[in-house]
């Protein structure tokens, strides 16, 4: 696999402390990560954030492809969400990588991380909020009936049915830039994707819309990128554990615990994300839609000082008494 080379950065992981310590008795750490465009500006920022921590440790890329990125079809027919992560996490469990970086929203949650594997750092957060990509700059409201929108979100496709039905949601799959790529080319009149992955590859100008996340409730683990390392290997998470942010770990924290809680497959329509207030509560918001978007179960709670993953499971046990169990098990997938 090719690589390419550089150095190391601080944030908070999965003891959500942030402690930099002493520079690791490690020169090199090989970083493995999906080899989209998006996915190594990812890795970019994990370089330079652990080159300004530890300026002594060199880092290596190691760019893979997965079988989320070749197929273009439905997800489900590849295992779910999985299929972003199986040739990633095979990577680091071969010895081949010491760190592999994850979109967060990428990771199922319905089952552990693989066996051998722990998250040692959850990146500061960016913004969770999607943006409208329009080439003519209008905004959601303003385009007219039978603008084709190119999205295969369950959770988009559910939310837009309702608050824009007049609108036609045609499947597009692929890293933002192919889906830019896609929209030039006419396969679609606009596109919903997301904010941050946006401001990644220095495309913001192409927005024409940033929505609310009442408009569009985001995905769980939305603007959070993970450090993902061998167990064993302490020497690397040493070395990285500065780098998390303890508000993302939190967040984070208590929504993957609601994800699991839910056991929501690829195709249900899950939204919800976390927010840590600088008084140190913290507060979790979820949705679990039908396909069609006409029904919605929502749940919100606030917690002070409760263990966040605690949080996570009390908000997925009010879904689920409003019957969201049913609701998802009734979802082809």
């Amino acid at each position: 696999m090719p690589s390419t080379e550089s150095s190391t950065h601080p944030a908070p992981g999965a003891s959500a402390q942030g402690d930099t310590g002493a520079v690791p008795p490690t020169e090199l750490i090989r970083i493995v990560s999906r080899s989209s465009p998006m996915a190594l500006a990812q890795v970019e920022r994990v370089r330079a954030e652990l080159a300004r921590l530890h300026p002594g440790i060199r880092t290596e890329v190691v760019p893979v492809t997965t079988s989320g990125d070749r197929w273009m079809g439905d997800l489900a027919k590849l295992g779910g969400k999985g299929a972003f992560t199986k040739e990633v996490d095979a990577a680091l469990l071969a010895g081949e990588a010491d760190l592999a970086v994850h979109c967060v929203k990428d990771v199922p949650a319905d089952r552990p991380l693989p066996a051998g594997t722990v998250f040692a750092a959850f990146l500061k957060r960016d913004d969770v909020r999607d943006a409208l990509v329009h080439p003519a700059g209008l905004t959601l409201d303003q385009l007219p009936a039978g603008t084709r929108i190119g999205t295969s979100s369950v959770r988009r496709i559910a939310q837009l049915s309702v608050s824009h039905p007049h609108l036609d949601c045609v499947p597009m799959r692929g890293n933002a830039n192919r889906r830019l790529e896609k929209l030039a080319a006419g396969e679609a009149d606009a596109l919903l994707l997301a904010l941050s992955g946006l401001q990644r590859i220095g495309e913001t100008e192409r927005i024409s819309e940033v929505l609310s996340v009442e408009t569009m409730c985001p995905p769980i683990g939305a603007g959070v990128l993970a450090l993902q390392c061998r167990e064993e290997d302490t020497t690397t998470i040493a070395a990285v554990t500065g780098l998390g942010d303890s508000d993302a770990w939190r967040e984070t924290t208590a929504e993957r615990m609601l994800l699991h809680v839910l056991q929501g497959h690829c195709n249900s329509p899950i939204a919800g994300y976390a927010r840590a207030e600088r008084d140190g509560r913290l507060s979790l918001r979820a949705r679990v839609f039908t396909p069609d978007g006409k029904t919605v179960l929502d749940a919100h709670e606030w917690a002070g000082p409760l263990d966040p993953a605690t949080l996570g499971t009390s908000v997925a046990v009010a879904l689920l008494r409003q019957g969201a169990r049913e609701l998802i098990d009734t979802i082809p997938h």
